[in-house]
């Protein structure tokens, strides 16, 4: 009889977006099922995580938080001004967005 897994398998990827002009915080949370991670840690790996992009100035602009926690493995995470969301950050914010339902925050 095989020996259960006792690694923590899960993969929980959180986007916030923050500020704008009336300051408000929204929140996508998902969890991918097993058999759809393949696909998400592509997302996450074509990421530059060690290579932020220069931000873009600029005043009431949405701050967006980016974090990716694959249970064993350590936590990513990236703090993106609104310019700095794009290419690959775009396609993994968006896909986020797609399969999570939006929770709001307050100020």
């Amino acid at each position: 009889m095989p020996e259960p897994d006792t690694s923590d398998d899960r993969m929980v990827i959180v986007v916030v977006r923050s500020g704008g002009i009336a300051g408000l915080s929204k929140q996508w949370r998902t969890e991918p099922a097993p058999d759809h991670r393949p696909h998400w840690r592509r997302l996450v790996e074509s990421c530059p995580w060690d290579a932020v992009p220069a931000a873009s100035p600029g005043a009431d602009r949405y701050q967006w938080r980016i974090e990716v926690d694959e249970g064993d493995a350590a936590t990513r995470r990236a703090q993106l001004s609104d310019g700095q969301v794009e290419g690959p950050w775009r396609v993994l914010v968006d896909e986020v967005r797609q399969s999570a339902t939006p929770k709001r925050g307050g100020r």
